[in-house]
């Protein structure tokens, strides 16, 4: 075996690899079911941190304001979607194609 064929082969190899580690990392359907979950899973604390902002009171504001500082740039981008997002349920549903 030459030192040219070692070498295709190789290439050959590290281009599947790498063509297979693509579609598992970015084109996966189940990627994007994991990113909504994983963005469910923020808003959901997100929504036990910050009640007020939707008008629902809260016993512990007064603690959870304390998380505000750290939360800052997550909480503009999180009331936005929140106040557009259509119901839970719809949500849901096209997440799990009802």
């Amino acid at each position: 075996m030459s030192l040219s064929t070692r070498i295709e082969r190789f290439q050959a190899e590290l281009q599947r690899w790498l063509r297979g580690l693509y579609h598992g990392l970015i084109t996966h359907p189940a990627y994007e079911k994991i990113e909504k979950e994983a963005e469910d899973t923020e808003d959901t604390f997100m929504l036990a941190c910050f009640p007020e902002a939707f008008g629902i009171p809260s016993p512990v504001s007064y603690y959870t304001a304390e998380l505000l500082p750290y939360l800052e740039d997550e909480f503009d981008a999180w009331e936005r979607r929140m106040w557009n997002r259509g119901s839970l349920l719809e949500r849901k549903g096209q997440q799990y194609h009802f």
